[in-house]
């Protein structure tokens, strides 16, 4: 196993860094095509989420996969490889499985427990099987992380360290009143009408607001949320959909605000919200940036820096320095910004009446939140997770030689039979079947324990090499090996849980 991931998130990249890098459906079927066009990589695949993006690669070669997938991540996302790098953390092998593993159990989110990242991964996973970037180590590693995810999330009580983003952003609107009392008879506007503006909608819903309205690019998908949302047993919130372009006149009348859409520009401006509040907006003079100290290229260095908190530093240095504070007044207008790139500009964060909550805001008050005990359960979770994984891949690795050894073992007591038909032409059948018998008996009896125990030798941690050994020892033709391969991988059985 040659696994490595290349990425970048909110633990490791400002918010400015995080939504200019993001990547549209299609840039990521590009990225993967030519991921795998590399030549230091034969699968791949990439998780893309509003705060994370990780590339995924089998490659054959360390040093040259980070190279090659740090550049085709810039190239795509549009970042320049000497600004992004410094952003970029790296895992290799039983590393990248953890990683990923932590990130299926929420434990990497901002907001601890998280469950959407499993629909993400699972989304991840069908990109790359339906462009056959995705080969045999990716499809277990993704499937295994959607069931080790699954697994803390109905093992342990992760689902408490941590709350959804929607309604973390709520409480943060509700600035300590319960989410109820504050939510109780609001207006609220909910922009988009993806997966996550419906769950935002559907938590409005539940907390009491008085009326819910829908703006989504497409009225279609907005009368869908709206219709869900009346349907019989549903939350009986009044809801109804309306164009994009009503937007403006839907502010004025709106108490809260929740958007997430697939923009690539902002969808509320500064001037637009003061406008519908009837305030006047002065735009600030730029401040100046921030005067931090640099994180380290080199990977490994880069890895240790992150994990030694100094990326933390910096990332507190760079929120002063950028984000505006509150605007004073009894709020007016609570705005919570779920996108990424970012919908709201943060420049209406300086509004008197407004109070803005979006990603970043969302990063910083989760960084200090209280750990539960919950997490330490999943993390040996994951650990025992990793070690299983890692010990199946390596039998995995070595199974292929096995079968093609005693395929060839097989040849060989089949050829020495039919000689043997020629030498003594008058053995009836009941000899001949005796002595085929004994003759596999005694092939089987000597390559059972040396194949066993080479099996065990290499599900361990460096048994690698045990396969090339025994294809060496044996003089097995790699090319019959290869084929054993594809054709497990090719089973229509396999993986299936």
């Amino acid at each position: 196993m040659s696994l490595l991931v290349v990425g970048l998130s909110h633990r490791s990249a400002p918010v400015s860094v995080l939504e200019r890098a993001s990547l549209a459906a299609e840039t990521q079927a590009k990225l993967l095509q030519d991921t795998l066009a590399a030549e230091p990589a034969a699968e791949a695949t990439v998780l893309a989420t509003c705060n994370r993006i990780e590339l995924y690669a089998d490659v054959d070669k360390f040093h040259a996969g980070v190279a090659e997938l740090s550049t085709l991540l810039a190239q795509h996302s549009g970042v320049g490889l000497d600004e992004l790098t410094p952003y970029l953390y790296v895992h290799y092998e039983d590393r990248a499985v953890h990683h990923l593993f932590s990130v299926a159990c929420g434990l990497d989110s901002m907001v601890v427990g998280e469950g959407q990242i499993l629909g993400q991964i699972k989304d991840a996973l069908a990109l790359g099987q339906e462009l056959h970037t995705a080969g045999r180590l990716l499809n277990d590693l993704f499937q295994q992380a959607l069931r080790v995810g699954k697994r803390a999330h109905s093992e342990t009580g992760i689902d408490r360290a941590g709350q959804s983003l929607v309604t973390f952003g709520l409480e943060q609107l509700a600035a300590g009143a319960d989410v109820a009392d504050w939510a109780r008879g609001k207006r609220a506007l909910v922009i988009g009408a993806g997966s996550m503006s419906s769950l935002a909608a559907a938590t409005l819903a539940r907390t009491g607001v008085a009326e819910i309205v829908v703006a989504n690019r497409t009225r279609a998908r907005a009368d869908r949320l709206v219709e869900i949302l009346g349907q019989p047993g549903g939350t009986g919130v009044a809801a109804h959909a309306v164009e994009m372009a009503a937007v403006s006149d839907e502010l004025t009348r709106a108490d809260v605000v929740v958007s997430c859409t697939g923009a690539t520009g902002l969808v509320l401006t500064a001037e637009a919200v003061a406008g519908a509040l009837g305030l006047t907006f002065a735009p600030a003079h730029e401040a100046p940036a921030a005067s931090v100290p640099a994180p380290p290229a080199d990977p490994d260095r880069h890895a240790a820096w992150v994990e030694n908190g100094s990326a933390g530093t910096v990332r507190q240095a760079v929120r002063r320095a950028t984000v505006p504070a509150q605007g004073a007044g009894p709020v007016r207008l609570a705005l919570l910004d779920l996108a990424m790139p970012r919908d709201i500009d943060g420049a209406t964060a300086r509004l008197d009446g407004v109070r803005l909550v979006d990603i970043e805001s969302l990063a910083e008050a989760s960084a200090d939140a209280p750990m539960a005990a919950d997490v330490d359960q999943v993390r040996t979770i994951v650990a025992d997770e990793v070690a299983a994984f890692g010990a199946a891949q390596r039998a995995a690795h070595i199974t292929p030689t096995v079968v093609a050894l005693r395929t060839m073992a097989a040849g060989v007591v089949a050829g020495e039979i039919a000689r043997l038909d020629g030498r003594l032409p008058d053995l009836d059948e009941k000899q001949r079947a005796e002595i085929t018998q004994t003759v596999r008996r005694v092939v089987d009896k000597l390559l059972h324990a040396p194949t066993v125990r080479v099996k065990q030798l290499a599900s361990e941690p460096g048994g690698a090499g045990y396969a090339d050994a025994l294809r060496e020892l044996f003089d097995l033709d790699p090319q019959t090996v290869a084929a054993v391969s594809r054709a497990d991988l090719n089973d229509p059985n396999r993986g299936r849980s």
